[in-house]
């Protein structure tokens, strides 16, 4: 008798499939933050924003490491980004127990490179910069933006995300001459 099927073998991959256990989450998949639709991108960026609250409040994590305005900056982005799919397959339940000594290992080498990222970034505990970009010879000088003073981080993660997925149903939009590829909805 198969483990799929209490009748017998399973003979097709529909009976395997009602088979498999439900509610199990699907395995962390890099993330391209640059080729997510509006929808994706707004759900990733609420989930990581999560995590990076908890990883910051559990592990004690200065500013200097990572600071409250990381989102608006794409090096820590990425770098946290990947630190978190790294955490969710290190602590997936069906990982090797070994798992989670080798994400901490990974997480000394990371908070050097968070380190290095924030002290060229420009963004401090209150405030931000665009992060600098040498301009290489020959290129148009580029203008780096001023320094603002932001009071309240949540607000300032909200409104930028809702830029982003703005932008990012225009490009959508654009792509797709206005329609929704999963619905066949006519896009705002």
């Amino acid at each position: 008798m198969s483990e799929y099927d209490e009748d017998g073998p399973a003979d097709d991959l529909e009976d395997v499939d009602d088979a498999l256990p439900v509610g199990l989450p699907e395995p962390p998949h890099p993330i391209r933050w640059d080729t997510l639709s509006a929808d994706e991108a707004e759900a990733e960026w609420l989930d990581l924003n999560a995590w990076v609250s908890w990883l910051r409040r559990a592990y004690g994590l200065p500013a200097s490491v990572l600071p409250p305005f990381w989102y608006r900056h794409e090096e820590l982005l990425w770098e946290l980004s990947a630190l978190h799919l790294h955490w969710l397959g290190a602590y997936d339940p069906e990982q090797h127990g070994s798992a989670p000594i080798a994400w901490h290992a990974d997480f000394a080498a990371a908070r050097e490179r968070l380190r290095d990222w924030v002290s060229t970034s420009g963004t401090r505990l209150d405030r931000d910069r665009p992060t600098r970009v040498t301009d290489w010879p020959g290129e148009e000088p580029t203008d780096h933006g001023a320094e603002i003073v932001i009071e309240n981080r949540d607000e300032d993660f909200v409104d930028f995300v809702a830029a982003d997925v703005a932008r990012r149903r225009d490009r959508d939009g654009r792509a797709t001459g206005g329609v929704d590829p999963a619905t066949g909805e006519v896009l705002d």
